[in-house]
């Protein structure tokens, strides 16, 4: 491998890895705003849907509004969106960021809308929690003191614990640091925040709230760990290294195949990174040569198929050069030109099947009637086969779906094709039947003649087939008509198959393909 491969590649896996990193940068910075958002409001949503049960919460709790910016009014004097508005009446509680921190809203339960400014959501939060649960802790004996405290936690979504023991007090440095107020936040950067009370008789309690928001939660950190993508450059040394090495043996069968080798064969062992390639390629090559094997089996057959007529013609030639009579050249002349006429027909089958086989038609898929052309081929093909009834069956479904995506002339003649083997096979009644709907298009072609064993409902389909029964060369015919229609229903994106006429009795022959064609794929 050279050193240029790997640079180029090494690059552009260094570039996918930057572009990678960018994005796994923009989603962490996304996703944690998100997620800081919804852990702010869950946080505040225990003390504002308090204070949005309080009666009064402006009177009750008088301390809230100056140190605070507790307010209360209504959506549109406080500045709210309308996407805020309808959240709120759904009960929930609402952060704002504002240049000075935050704003929580909620809606009161008898009316309008409470506000709450935070200039630190977690320490005012906790500042805040804490003056509601010192209020109501002093306004109750001390017997009950214990039980309130359980029932304001578990309202508050903190852990309220009444220091009650000398093992209990936090440690000199803490004391020190209540102020007048009987409050002091126990703030460490490394763990979650703690308030520290004193009662008005002189009672220490201690309030944890829940911890604070943590940028590096689990989803975050298993998304930061898809982007690992450093590692890969050994890797992918050694992977291209191994690959190409493959590569190349499959390189230099290719090239004996284009020489002519048609048996040429990659060999890797098995469970190998590119397995699956040389056996892919394998089954390509044995296509292409059997491809090849096909082709010079039809030379061979178009060969025997030309001989019968050019000997015709040959023995009308020297009949006519013998012959005595105006009566005899009139005859001989006009077997010459059925002859001729066999040949050009067999001439346009064969050119026909070629071009369909080798690659199929240049043409597009345009929409047009599918009944019409049906009817049309029911209409030629009773004019020329007066001993056989020709049903057509079209329901008003099938005529309602009758449009559909499809080469008017190739249908046509695949149909066309099927009536006619089937006129000239039966014992005297042919149905033709549309069956169309929304998707699909699908006509079946029956008649009552003795069918086609089931052992040869495969083999009817392939070039130059002729069956050991009534379907035979002297019926007419050069094996060529069912592959035609085949492959016509091939380029349509559908099948033709061939079973038995429950309703006739004999051979069943029908054509299905997509009524509309994909739509292309955007660039």
């Amino acid at each position: 491998m050279s050193l240029n491969f790997f640079l180029k590649a090494y690059a552009r896996v260094a570039i996918i890895a930057a572009v990678v990193l960018l994005v796994c940068i923009m989603l962490f910075s996304g996703i944690n705003s998100v997620r800081e958002q919804y852990w702010r409001e869950r946080m505040a949503t225990p003390l504002m849907s308090w204070l949005a049960a309080a009666p009064d919460p402006l009177n009750q709790y008088h301390w809230m509004a100056p140190m605070f910016g507790l307010k209360r009014g209504q959506p549109a004097s406080l500045g709210l969106s309308a996407v805020t508005t309808e959240r709120l009446g759904y009960g929930q509680v609402v952060a704002r960021q504002t240049d000075g921190g935050y704003e929580f809203f909620v809606r009161a339960l008898n009316g309008g809308v409470l506000g709450l400014h935070l200039g630190q959501p977690y320490q005012d939060l906790l500042r805040a929690t804490a003056l509601v649960v010192r209020w109501h802790l002093d306004t109750i004996p001390a017997s009950r003191r214990v039980d309130v405290a359980a029932q304001l936690s578990e309202s508050f979504n903190v852990d309220i614990r009444l220091v009650q023991s000398a093992r209990e007090l936090p440690d000199h440095q803490a004391l020190g640091l209540l102020d007048e107020a009987g409050l002091a936040i126990l703030d460490r950067s490394d763990s979650r925040a703690r308030a520290l009370l004193r009662l008005s008789e002189g009672a220490l309690v201690m309030v944890t709230p829940p911890e604070r928001f943590n940028p590096w939660g689990w989803p975050v950190v298993a998304l930061l760990l898809a982007v690992v993508g450093g590692v890969l450059a050994l890797a992918l040394f050694l992977g291209l290294r191994f690959v190409e090495s493959h590569l190349r043996k499959v390189e230099s069968v290719a090239i004996r195949i284009a020489r002519g080798e048609m048996g040429a064969r990659v060999e890797s062992a098995p469970g190998t990174l590119v397995s699956r390639l040389a056996s892919s390629f394998n089954s390509m090559a044995e296509h292409i040569q059997r491809l090849v094997q096909v082709q010079r089996e039809m030379i061979h057959a178009v060969s025997h198929e030309l001989r019968t007529p050019v000997a015709r013609i040959r023995f009308g030639v020297q009949m006519i050069e013998s012959g005595s009579s105006q009566a005899v050249l009139d005859k001989q002349l006009e077997g010459i030109d059925g002859d001729i006429q066999e040949l050009d027909e067999l001439i346009d089958e064969i050119l026909t099947y070629a071009r369909l086989e080798q690659g199929g038609p240049v043409f597009s898929l345009r929409e047009g009637s599918v009944t019409d052309i049906v009817r049309q081929v029911v209409t030629e093909q009773r004019l020329i086969r007066h001993d056989v009834q020709i049903d057509c069956d079209i329901d008003e479904t099938s005529q309602r779906w009758s449009l559909a995506d499809m080469e008017p002339r190739y249908i046509h003649r695949a149909v066309q094709n099927l009536v006619g083997n089937a006129a000239r096979y039966a014992a005297g009644r042919v149905k033709v039947s549309c069956h169309l709907d929304e998707e699909n298009c699908r006509i079946d072609v029956e008649d009552d003649g003795p069918g086609i064993p089931e052992q040869d409902w495969e083999k009817v389909f392939t070039a130059f087939a002729r069956l050991d029964d009534s379907r035979t060369r002297t019926s007419g015919g050069y094996g060529l008509g069912l592959s035609i229609v085949r492959r016509i229903l091939y380029w349509h994106g559908g099948q033709a198959f061939v079973c038995r006429s429950d309703a006739l009795g004999g051979a069943r022959f029908s054509l299905v393909w997509p009524r509309l064609k994909p739509a292309d794929p955007e660039l």
